[in-house]
């Protein structure tokens, strides 16, 4: 199978990953049994797209997709000389822009439903014909995108988040159990990094335990905080391998919601700016929200993590799948604006499956289910039934 794509738009207006839009090509090829077949796949500007539409179509003006089988392309060579190819679909990439805004998708999931559309176009199925032909196309289509749209071939990363180990230490005011036990536990069991949130208020997380973890996390340590300067001249003197600022309100049990980054730039990117300098890359913990992906962008933030307490929360079906869309759609924008994806708050053995299976998702912050489940099971089972979770959503 070879995918040939050649972006002749402007790249900078519309930015599109050429890896990210192979592989799904590559999947949806697969899952439709053409994995012997070759496609070429053109993107291209409305000007460009409104040329072919006149030629092929006589039709006026841009379209968003056209399709052309190979063995219309070929018509002077041998069948079993193109045996191996599927066909050309062209795209335009600035129709297909102004469409993610109305369906309010990011561009690359217009892109590939376009892909879908003009594949299925390539294999015979045609909307045009009659409404029964129309409405089997569009129940395919679907179908395709449901399947394809959230596999990926790597499990994101698992990053554990040990504050409750010291929330159980500070209930007793004892000195067990260990957070820096705790996180060397989950690494044995195959966690990629430790998450800890050092709060104003100490609540659970000691500077101790900051300063320990440093020393002995041989993944990846990072360390969650707010903005404030005592806490910002920690994270610069213990310098863990990222940060990821979140809200904080001394009232709450827990992180109730995301960073208002679109009303807080100019702090937030003095504090971006110093972790820099340091090399301490900076995480943005935001709710799925297109303006706060643009301003975590703005002020130069290098991960966002997507805030996934509302999925998880969800009363009923139709409300997680709602809360599910926006998660799956902020990654999107956020992956294709440059922004590394994280994505944690409430995950368990529940909900984390479907969060891991999105293609775009660099890393799961996990705590609270872990070390819940670790009561019951110890540290090492629980991270491992996590990690399976997370396997079988690949």
């Amino acid at each position: 199978m070879a995918i040939n794509l050649l972006n002749t738009a402007d790249k900078k207006r519309f930015p599109a990953n050429r890896k990210l839009l192979i592989d799904r090509t590559k999947a949806l090829l697969t899952f439709l049994g053409k994995q012997q077949q070759d496609l070429s796949i053109v993107l291209m500007d409305d000007t460009e797209m409104a040329r072919y539409n006149s030629e092929f179509r006589h039709k006026k003006g841009p379209t968003n997709v056209l399709s052309f089988p190979a063995t219309e392309l070929y018509t002077d060579l041998p069948p079993q000389l193109i045996s191996n190819q599927l066909g050309d679909i062209l795209i335009s990439v600035e129709t297909a822009w102004v469409e993610s805004k109305k369906k309010q998708c990011s561009l690359h999931y217009r892109i590939c439903e376009l892909i879908i559309h003009g594949t299925l176009h390539l294999l015979g199925y045609d909307h045009e014909q009659s409404t029964q032909e129309a409405l089997i196309m569009w129940e395919k289509e679907h179908q395709l995108i449901k399947n394809i749209m959230r596999r990926r071939k790597t499990m994101p990363y698992l990053a554990i988040n040990v504050d409750h180990v010291a929330t159980i230490r500070e209930a007793r005011g004892t000195i067990e159990p260990d957070p820096v036990h705790a996180a060397a536990a989950c690494e044995l069991a195959g966690a990629d990094g430790i998450v800890i949130h050092l709060r104003e208020d100490r609540r659970h997380i000691q500077d101790r335990d900051v300063y320990l973890l440093r020393k002995t996390v041989k993944t990846r340590l990072n360390l969650e905080m707010a903005a404030t300067k005592e806490i910002i001249d920690i994270a610069l003197e213990v310098r863990p391998d990222m940060i990821t600022l979140v809200p904080e309100k001394r009232e709450e049990l827990t992180t109730e919601g995301g960073l208002d980054v679109a009303g807080n730039e100019k702090k937030l990117r003095k504090t971006i700016h110093k972790m820099t300098k340091a090399s301490i890359p900076v995480s943005l913990f935001i709710d799925p929200d297109a303006v706060q992906i643009e301003s975590a962008l703005e002020v130069g933030a290098t991960f966002v993590e997507l805030h996934t307490g509302r999925y998880c929360d969800a009363r009923d079906e139709q409300e997680q799948e709602i809360e599910f869309h926006l998660i799956e759609q902020a990654a999107e924008l956020a992956f294709e604006s440059g922004l590394k994806v994280n994505a944690g708050h409430g995950l368990d053995y529940r909900t984390t499956a479907r969060v891991a299976a999105l293609p775009t998702i660099h890393e799961l912050s996990i705590g609270h289910a872990i070390i819940s489940r670790a009561v019951y099971v110890g540290v090492d089972q629980a991270v491992r039934e996590m990690r399976d979770c997370i396997l079988m959503a690949g």
